[in-house]
């Protein structure tokens, strides 16, 4: 059954001090999860495992970053993260230390819904 495409959200995330990718992906996870509240699932009787989720994760060092990690931390549906190049680093050259900022989209998909629902004519 194909999927539609339901939600779109997105956030940043910052490590300061530790050069943590991770941590940095997963602060901006948070940041878009705090933006939406999905209330469709018990009003249509679906279970919240029919939902997959895509996130995407963009940091100057995506190799960097624990993609499971990440996933771990979705409080709903069947995750799948990815990282890819984007972010920002920002140097600060007289401390020697490097800020990480990372972005990240999370788009949450449910099965199709086309034709199963009628408006009411009352």
């Amino acid at each position: 059954m194909s999927k539609k495409r339901i939600i779109l959200e997105m956030g940043t995330g910052n490590d300061l001090y530790g050069k943590d990718y991770t941590k940095a992906a997963k602060r901006a996870v948070q940041d878009a999860l705090h933006h939406s509240s999905i209330t469709l699932f018990p009003s249509i009787g679906m279970d919240h495992l029919e939902m997959s989720v895509k996130v995407t994760i963009g940091v100057a060092e995506p190799e960097k970053v624990d993609c499971e990690a990440v996933a771990a931390d979705l409080p709903r549906g069947v995750a799948e993260v990815t990282a890819v190049k984007g972010g920002l680093n920002v140097d600060h050259e007289e401390a020697g230390t490097c800020h990480v900022i990372a972005t990240a989209a999370i788009e949450a998909f449910v099965p199709d819904q086309t034709g199963k629902w009628k408006l009411s004519e009352a």
